[in-house]
């Protein structure tokens, strides 16, 4: 795929990018247009992510083909892109030297203090909240996060300071890439069968990552999962730190929350406390006690890095969200319409208490869109019993993505076998939209989960409730 040759951003100019529109290396474009170089890529399908970019001044252009790369000194290709894709082909062909993800992050992040954020859940919104905090205190860093973070505008950006705060992927090893200054593990959990056979291989690769980090450096680790716990546990340290934080007992954890709370934003609030001792309350507009956690972590890194607390207090409190990270697309004839990220069980479960917490008893309907065959194979006894707060279920076509379609597994089976009394089956994504259109009622709140087309359903469900509002 590459030359032995040490990749040399300085000798680049021209970038094309195959996969733009994905989360990651939309981020790596922004980055890379702020540091002077020109950027192009192309991707399957129009999105809000290839509108941006487009908008920015990024030429994107749609579907796969050799004449793109003309002109590229460098071509970038996202993980999820074949080998054959004939763009990569055309850049060997012409000389072209093609790179992935991973082999491009060290190239990208040298010479920075790196901030990796890794987990199976929680690190774009940690990612997101520590950018919004070192921005605030006027550290200007660079930044990749796996979303757009809403306060911010963008998922991406390149800044003078000597920070690199990214989100470290897990998904087929990348974050092995980065030698972290600050890493921070959220949390461990089995995800992607695609790339790790088991837990065990996940344990392991987790090891790898805060092994990289630099002599010195500092691990923060979540103390309530019992997996970071214990890969933090058995660090060696070489002269760095090691911070554990969560809630847990009182004075468990170098940083804890007690006396949380629903707040006037429909977010919560906490009473900090950093070795024992209460350092302030600190407000959310985000929903969920596991945002209470993740600010916890961005609490840690933050104070590492000796950034005045009352900014981080502020910055926290500014903090609105990351898209599709309980998103809320709108409010129409009643109905309010929230697209989330949640595409494995555990997060399922808790955007699902976050939102009963939130809404109380409003009528609560999820619309899950299942994630990968593989995905939903290894997990499908716990995803049958992820939707137990909600009121009605929905289940839309399983989404392949970097998949094939044998025929084997359906939505209709998952429909039911779902546990739950009230589960429908949508056969596509207009009968989504048809359907929770005609079943909406005021009050209700429509709560749609998965990576892939569930915010396209969203979005069309709230036009049609605008019009229908309208008469």
């Amino acid at each position: 795929m590459s030359t032995d040759r040490k990749l040399d951003l300085a000798e680049i100019h021209e970038i094309h990018i195959v996969g733009i529109g994905g989360a990651g290396m939309s981020a790596i474009a922004r980055v890379l247009r702020g540091w002077g170089k020109r950027v192009h890529g192309s991707d399957r399908r129009v999105s809000p992510i290839t509108e941006a970019l487009q908008a920015e001044g990024i030429a994107v252009t749609l579907g796969h083909a050799a004449e793109n790369v003309a002109g590229a000194d460098l071509v970038l290709a996202s993980s999820a892109v074949p080998d054959l894709n004939p763009e990569l082909a055309a850049a060997r062909d012409r000389g072209i030297r093609v790179v992935r993800r991973p082999e491009f992050l060290p190239e990208l992040t040298s010479g920075y203090e790196v901030i990796a954020v890794a987990g199976a859940h929680g690190k774009t919104t940690v990612t997101g909240m520590t950018a919004s905090v070192l921005l605030a205190a006027g550290l200007d860093p660079t930044y990749i996060v796996g979303g757009v973070v809403l306060n911010l505008q963008t998922n991406g950006y390149a800044g003078s300071g000597r920070q690199f705060v990214i989100e470290a992927d897990e998904y087929r090893r990348t974050f092995l890439a980065l030698s972290p200054t600050v890493a921070v593990i959220t949390n461990v959990e089995y995800d992607h069968p695609d790339c790790y056979p088991s837990l065990r291989h996940l344990r392991l690769a987790f090891g790898e990552f805060v092994d990289n980090i630099v002599p010195g450096g500092t691990l923060i680790a979540c103390g309530d999962d019992p997996v970071a716990h214990a890969i933090a546990a058995s660090y060696d340290a070489d002269g760095g730190r090691v911070l554990l934080y969560g809630l847990g007992t009182e004075g468990q954890y170098s940083w804890q929350a007690s006396d949380i709370a629903t707040n006037a934003t429909g977010g919560l609030s906490f009473t900090a406390k950093h070795d024992g001792e209460a350092v302030g309350r600190f407000d959310l507009q985000v929903p969920g006690q596991f945002n209470v956690v993740n600010a916890l972590a961005v609490l840690a890194i933050t104070a590492e890095l000796g950034i005045d607390r009352q900014v981080t207090q502020q910055a926290l409190r500014s903090y609105t969200g990351t898209a599709r990270r309980f998103e809320v697309l709108g409010d129409a004839d009643g109905v309010t319409v929230i697209d989330d990220y949640a595409h494995h069980p555990t997060q399922i479960r808790g955007v699902l208490r976050a939102a009963r917490r939130r809404y109380g008893e409003r009528r609560l309907v999820a619309v899950w869109e299942p994630h990968t065959f593989s995905r939903i194979r290894a997990f499908r006894e716990e995803f049958m019993t992820s939707f137990g707060v909600a009121d009605q279920v929905l289940v839309m076509p399983i989404y392949a993505a970097r998949e094939v379609d044998d025929g084997s597994l359906t939505a209709q089976d998952l429909a039911l076998t779902v546990v739950h009394q009230a589960v429908q089956c949508a056969v596509s994504l207009d009968d989504a939209v048809a359907r929770l259109a005609a079943g909406a009622q005021p009050g209700d709140v429509v709560m749609l989960m998965g990576a892939g087309n569930e915010t396209i359903v969203g979005r069309r469900l709230v036009d049609v409730l605008r019009q229908r509002e309208l008469g």
